[in-house]
């Protein structure tokens, strides 16, 4: 038993290891991508935070309408963000919203046309399904570590850990949804002469829409998740006050916080919430 512990795989010290080679060799990379997320994130929150208040629920409740054809989901849109406005949590909601839409979109740009190659490529989706494990199942106050040191404190290494979080929901559903299309319907479009492009854009893109659906409903919610853990490391948000009510033992800070978060996890679900008729 002593011969075991004596010699302890040095797991750690690799990684430690390789994050200081990738910091002195790299630094170029991650501070032209930092540059890139932080210009996403600030465009993002000017969207939301520039107009009025009420141009921005009226916006939400169209797009809301527009997706689900449904006025009592609109009507519960419009009521959950006049509930905001009256707990005045407008500011970090929408702090919040851009952290969510930022690594959303940053997932589904990445994880989509991920998903459609591992679904062409059955094999090299098994070698890559140990790692997407990893991405989801290593603890989230893991992926701080490596993002404070390559990105420094605020909202972008937030958005990094984020984004390594979430990435694999986009990637297993856009995998499910092309690697589920119809044989006949492939075999259809293969005997009218359909081009490996035509294939994609015309059959199996619209046969997966429904999971991709699904998966960009899985990312933002599993985004939302992480606006606590994001306001450990600076970034702005309803994660903020949470940490505030956490550090005084307020409970009524935690809750109504808290609630806020509930709030947006509703609205955002019943908005993309993808029903099967």
């Amino acid at each position: 038993m002593a011969w075991i512990t004596d010699h302890k795989i040095p797991v750690g010290d690799a990684a430690e290891a390789v994050f200081d080679w990738m910091q002195d060799h790299m630094g170029w990379f991650f501070d032209g991508l930092a540059t890139v997320m932080e210009w996403i994130i600030d465009w993002v929150e000017y969207i939301l935070l520039a107009p009025n208040e009420y141009i921005v629920i009226a916006a939400f409740v169209a797009l809301t309408y527009a997706l689900q054809r449904n006025w009592k989901t609109c009507l519960l849109v419009l009521v959950g963000f006049l509930f905001i406005l009256n707990q005045n949590y407008w500011k970090e909601t929408m702090q919040s919203m851009a952290l969510v839409l930022s690594s959303c979109l940053v997932c589904m740009g990445i994880g989509v046309p991920i998903g459609i190659a591992l679904a062409h490529r059955p094999r090299l989706y098994r070698s890559v399904v140990p790692v997407l494990d990893l991405m989801q199942t290593l603890p989230t106050f893991v992926y701080l570590i490596p993002a404070i040191v390559f990105f420094g404190i605020g909202t972008v290494p937030g958005l990094i850990a984020t984004v390594v979080f979430v990435l694999p929901a986009s990637i297993r559903q856009t995998h499910l949804g092309i690697s589920r299309t119809p044989t006949s319907l492939v075999e259809a479009a293969q005997s009218f002469g359909a081009t490996g492009n035509q294939l994609l854009w015309k059959v199996e893109l619209p046969s997966a829409t429904p999971q991709i659906m699904a998966g960009l409903n899985q990312t933002i919610m599993l985004s939302l998740s992480m606006v606590v853990i994001a306001a450990l490391v600076g970034a702005n948000g309803l994660g903020v006050p949470v940490l505030r009510a956490l550090g005084q033992v307020n409970t009524s800070l935690g809750f109504e916080s808290g609630f806020i978060i509930v709030v947006v996890a509703i609205m955002l679900d019943r908005t993309l919430r993808v029903t099967r008729k």
